[in-house]
């Protein structure tokens, strides 16, 4: 004669449970696991098992009350949100289902840490997120009709919030590594009509790109574009200390580089032209970059979020590309662009040539000049900070 639950040790309940639920025998199962609950047994995967049998109840208040419960001990667990993610769509709240779905989705373990038995269901919370969604993307687009396409350029961002809201882009924001300054609006590529150097510099790039077929004579001067420097602690770059991303430096950290700067005369003059930062210490830093063949610059950010980094694209050769965020673009010869570098980015080289832009930074236009004298302020007094001068 078979035991009862509440005859048996803890072990041999959930076991009985368990393999009560494979057969969708769901009172007998729900019957063990609310035994080891009221006798204080209880953990996330009971609970979840208690879910699954009020599911094959009908019973959606303890439904959702276990699952809840289990969410509370092990929120992680992606099994828990699709049986939410169910429940919704059930219920017809497709919207629901499709962020509970997108959920156990972004918390799955990787294809090859993933158990046998939930492989199928994460493709499963897959393919009903992908209903879910459609299903509300043509909901919006039947409200929206053309409001958003006839309003132009005046609607690209809430175009952009729309994209976000549907799942086809991911918010990106300023991550420096360094220096925040708040309250700056976080655009990946900022219209160049902003600053009115850059016709002056995109009419200067036969010029410049003559003075760089000559610099490049001399590779030895194109050297890593991050070098270890022993003074702090050093990243895993994959690029550290290798010239497949290089630089010929005209100036860096505020100093002209001279022997450098003499090769690129007519490039010199242009650039003194230019606001560039002036920063003792730090800036301005202006080189020719050069990215080699087969080469891939990962996702990263940069340090201080008050400038904006400039591109004059020279040399580049077809299957080259930059992404900003969620921006992808292709570098034009000839066609400057400015970007906030503390977003993440990176960049590639599938060509089998080198690729070449001139770089430079820039204040951020947002900032007035009292907010520019005081944040260099800070960014050379970091830079000029030994303990000796806290003393």
């Amino acid at each position: 004669m078979q035991d009862k639950p509440q005859e048996s040790n803890p072990n041999q309940v959930a076991q009985l449970g368990l393999f009560a639920l494979k057969q969708n025998r769901f009172q007998d199962a729900f019957d063990a696991f609310d035994s080891l609950v009221k006798i204080g047994v209880e953990n996330a995967s009971i609970w979840l098992a208690m879910a699954y049998a009020s599911k094959g109840l009908g019973d959606r208040e303890t439904l959702l009350l276990a699952l809840e419960k289990s969410l509370e001990l092990e929120p992680r667990n992606p099994r828990a949100y699709i049986l939410k993610a169910d429940m919704f769509s059930e219920d017809g709240d497709q919207q629901a289902a499709a962020a509970f779905y997108m959920q156990a989705l972004t918390l799955a373990p990787p294809p090859e840490k993933t158990p046998p038995d939930l492989k199928p269901e994460l493709e499963r919370a897959q393919k009903l997120y992908k209903t879910a969604t459609e299903a509300f993307q043509k909901h919006l687009a039947a409200q929206l009709g053309s409001s958003i396409e006839n309003a132009g350029d005046k609607g690209d961002r809430v175009q952009t919030s729309l994209d976000y809201l549907l799942g086809k882009k991911k918010p990106y924001f300023q991550q420096p590594r360094k220096f925040f300054f708040p309250y700056l609006p976080h655009v990946e590529f900022y219209p160049t009509e902003k600053f009115d150097w850059v016709p002056m510099l995109e009419a200067s790039t036969k010029d410049i790109r003559e003075e760089l077929l000559a610099a490049t004579v001399h590779d030895e001067r194109f050297v890593p574009y991050l070098a270890s420097s022993g003074d702090r602690p050093e990243g895993d770059h994959a690029l550290k200390d290798s010239r497949d991303w290089s630089a010929f430096y005209l100036w860096k950290n505020g100093k002209i580089i001279e022997e450098n700067a003499a090769l690129c005369p007519k490039t010199v003059e242009i650039l003194k032209k230019i606001p560039m930062q002036q920063i003792k210490g730090s800036g301005p830093n202006v080189l020719f970059s050069r990215l080699r063949p087969k080469t891939k610059i990962p996702p990263h950010n940069g340090y201080v979020n008050t400038r904006f980094i400039c591109h004059l694209p020279l040399i580049v050769p077809e299957g080259c590309g930059f992404r900003v965020g969620n921006d992808i673009r292709q570098w034009e010869e000839g066609k400057a662009w400015l970007f906030d570098d503390t977003i993440e980015h990176e960049a590639w080289n599938n060509s089998d040539e080198n690729r070449y832009i001139l770089l430079f930074e820039v204040w951020r236009p947002e900032l007035n000049n009292t907010e520019i004298d005081l944040v260099t302020q800070i960014l050379e007094s970091i830079k000029l900070f030994t303990p000796e001068s806290a003393l």
